[in-house]
C-alpha cells in the first residue's frame, strides 16, 4: 500500500483546507520524510494566503516544492522539519530540514534534505529559514567591529538579525518595533529595545525588516551621514512613498535590497545555497531563538489559525505547526 499525507492548501484566497494525498515510493536517491514540525512564514504566507502576490511576482515567488499556481488553488510553505523513515542508510532516522510545504509526509530527493545538528532540537529548527535569511542579510550589510546599527521591525526576521548580531563585539544594537511587548523578545535575545520615536539615531546601518512605509523612512532618520539601510522588507503588490529629497542627497545616504533568493556576493567565494542553510542550523543552538516561537497548533487546526495568523488576531512572531507522529 503507497503511504499517504495530509496536506494544507490554499483552496482560494482567505480558504484553506486539508487535502489527503497518495505518495509513491521513494526512489533511488529519494528520501520519505515524516514531519513533525513545520513553521508559517508569517509575512509571506499571509501575502499569498491573502492572494496578494503581484501577478509579475507568481515566478520569482514560487517555493521549491510548490504545487498548484498564485493566486489559487496553491500549496505553499517551505519550513519544515522532519524524520527520514527511508532512504539512504546515512539519512534514515535522522531529522533533516527542507524547504517543503505543510504536509504530513513526503518525498523529496535526498539532496532536498538538510540533516539538523544533533545539538539543535527539531522543534526550533523550523527556525532555520528565517535564520538563513538574516545569515544572507549580514553577508549585504557586513557590519564592522563597534558600528551603532539599528534592526527596524521586531517580526522573525528582524529579531533573526538582531539575534545574530547581538554576538558581533563592540555593536551598539536596538531593536526598534512599534509593539511594546517586543521589548521582552529583545531581552530574550540579549539586545536593546525602543519605540520607534525614542530610536537611538546617528547609525552607521539600519537593517529594516517591518515591511512598513513608516518604518522604512524612520530608518533613514537614523542614519549618521553616509549611511545605509538594508532593506529586508518585501511589499507584495504595494507602493511605498520615500522622502527621497530633503536631506537625503546631502547627507549621501544609502539603501540596499537583500533577499535570500540570491546567495550574496559578499559571503566568502563559493559559498552554496547549502553551505548558507547548514550554516543557519548551526546557528540555531543558540537556545535564545525559542524566544521567537510565540504560539503553536496541531496540522488539523491550520485551516482555522491560518485566517487569524493573516489578519493579526493571532499575534507573534513564528507560529509552529505541530504533526502527529504514529
Amino acid at each position: 500500500m503507497k503511504p499517504t499525507a495530509g496536506s494544507f492548501w490554499l483552496r482560494s484566497p482567505g480558504q484553506g483546507e486539508i487535502r489527503e494525498e497518495i505518495l509513491s515510493g521513494p526512489a533511488e536517491g529519494e528520501v520519505l520524510v515524516r514531519a513533525l514540525y513545520s513553521g508559517v512564514s508569517r509575512g509571506t504566507e499571509s501575502l499569498v494566503f491573502r492572494g496578494s502576490v503581484p501577478g509579475n511576482q507568481y515566478a520569482a515567488m514560487r517555493a521549491p516544492f510548490q504545487e498548484g499556481d498564485f493566486p489559487a488553488p496553491v500549496k505553499y510553505g517551505y519550513l519544515s522539519v522532519g524524520r527520514v523513515e527511508e532512504g539512504p542508510d546515512e539519512l534514515v532516522g535522522r531529522n533533516v530540514f527542507c524547504l517543503y510545504p505543510h504536509q504530513s509526509r513526503y518525498v523529496v530527493p535526498a539532496s532536498a534534505v538538510t540533516v539538523v545538528p544533533e545539538s539543535v532540537p527539531a522543534a526550533r529548527a523550523v527556525l532555520a529559514g528565517t535564520v538563513e535569511t538574516a545569515v544572507n542579510a549580514l553577508w549585504d550589510a557586513a557590519p564592522l567591529v563597534g558600528d551603532r546599527i539599528a534592526v527596524v521591525g521586531g517580526g522573525m526576521v528582524g529579531c533573526s538579525v538582531a539575534a545574530l548580531l547581538a554576538r558581533y563585539p563592540g555593536v551598539r544594537v536596538q531593536l526598534v518595533d512599534a509593539d511594546p511587548a517586543r521589548a521582552d523578545i529583545a531581552r530574550a535575545l540579549g539586545v536593546d529595545f525602543a519605540l520607534p520615536a525614542d530610536a537611538l539615531g546617528e547609525c552607521d546601518l539600519v537593517v529594516h525588516a517591518s515591511a512598513n512605509e513608516q518604518g522604512l523612512v524612520r530608518s533613514l532618520e537614523l542614519l549618521a551621514n553616509e549611511g545605509t539601510v538594508i532593506e529586508l522588507s518585501w511589499y507584495g503588490d504595494r507602493r511605498v512613498a520615500l522622502p527621497l529629497g530633503e536631506a537625503f542627497h546631502s547627507r549621501r545616504l544609502t539603501i540596499r535590497s537583500s533577499q535570500v533568493g540570491t546567495v550574496s556576493p559578499a559571503g566568502r567565494p563559493g559559498r552554496t545555497y547549502a553551505d548558507r542553510l547548514a550554516l543557519a542550523l548551526e546557528l540555531l543552538a543558540d537556545d535564545r531563538f525559542d524566544a521567537l516561537v510565540t504560539g503553536e497548533c496541531a496540522f488539523e487546526e491550520l485551516p482555522e489559525v491560518m485566517p487569524k495568523l493573516t489578519n493579526g488576531e493571532l499575534p507573534g512572531l513564528c507560529y509552529r505547526v505541530r504533526y502527529t507522529v504514529e
